[in-house]
């Protein structure tokens, strides 16, 4: 059996990074990509390093996921997340969850330890509990940031479209020495949203979609107009039509914005391992490891090269 080289491709989120923001957003999707890619060399599935790469956003406040998330219109953190194995289309999604620290772990055992393939607020909370997951204090994932930001939109001259473009949804591809290929994506989705609201992030090929057959997706950006074009599984349908990742992304992300005006971004790669970040957003913050080089950029046509040597060392060093 041909061995494939194992490939992680990480995102941050699309939107507006804010210029204090810019180093710790870097940062962030480099150590994710590198904690991913340290999966994936020591024989770890595709699967286990999205779940690892999304993790570690989710515990970076840099990030709409995990501690960072943004407020609903109470002030409260719900979160969205989704898993899925392209090997056999598993998948494992949870919607509107409060108090835990990674959501993206509760996604994974709904698709391991479940006949089902979402789970929403009360029943996944249950379902959290009766996994083992602990349960912390609401609080612990709300920043200053958040909590500014949600009193700014609460304001009755203010204009939360203003304020959404800095989103910063999280997300990983991965495709590994098996040639299987996941995503996962977690979000806390948009401030000031209506309690209740699910965003594209858990619904299977809206927030991401991965299929051996083709490749893998994770998608980022304004999360009703992902919905109404499906742009996870879009893209994949312009793979399967012989599109590389960067040309199907593109077409993608172009339909999304002249059919319904919405603007987002998205990390790709194929079955081949070719992968592609890209976005029509002002800046969207990604890392990919391939063959032993990490590449990372925020802006269009930024990419920073490093072996993967080099950048674990400064990583010690702390960045």
């Amino acid at each position: 059996l041909s061995r494939m080289k194992p490939v992680i491709v990480v995102h941050g989120g699309a939107g507006r990074i804010f210029k204090e923001r810019e180093e710790g957003c870097r940062a962030g999707v480099v150590r994710a990509a590198l904690r991913g890619y340290g999966v994936l060399k020591h024989g770890g599935s595709a699967v286990d390093a999205v779940e690892e790469a999304v993790r570690s956003m989710e515990d970076d406040p840099h990030f709409n996921a995990g501690c960072g998330s943004v407020l609903n219109e109470k002030g409260e953190v719900e979160m969205d997340a989704i898993i899925m194995d392209g090997k056999n289309l598993d998948s494992g999604a949870v919607s509107a969850v409060k108090c835990i620290a990674n959501p993206i772990k509760l996604a994974r055992l709904v698709m391991e330890k479940t006949k089902h393939m979402l789970l929403t607020d009360h029943g996944a909370h249950l379902f959290a509990q009766a996994m083992g997951i602990p349960e912390i204090p609401g609080e612990k994932l709300i920043t200053e940031r958040s909590r500014e930001r949600w009193k700014k939109n609460l304001e009755p001259d203010s204009n939360p479209e203003e304020f959404q473009k800095d989103l910063g949804t999280v997300g990983a591809v991965a495709i590994d020495s098996e040639g299987n290929v996941a995503c996962a994506t977690s979000t806390g989705g948009l401030s000031n949203k209506l309690i209740g609201r699910v965003g594209d992030t858990a619904c299977i090929g809206s927030g991401g979609y991965a299929d051996n057959h083709s490749g893998a997706t994770s998608t980022t950006g304004h999360g009703e107009s992902i919905m109404k074009v499906v742009l996870a599984r879009l893209i994949l349908y312009h793979m399967e039509q012989g599109m590389s990742p960067e040309v199907a992304a593109d077409t993608a992300l172009d339909y999304m914005k002249t059919r319904v005006g919405g603007l987002g971004g998205v990390i790709v790669v194929n079955k081949a391992g070719e992968w592609a970040a890209r976005f029509s957003t002002k800046q969207m913050s990604w890392a990919t490891v391939k063959d032993d080089n990490l590449y990372y950029g925020i802006f269009a046509g930024e990419k920073h090269t490093k072996s993967v040597d080099e950048a674990l060392a400064s990583e010690r060093k702390g960045f």
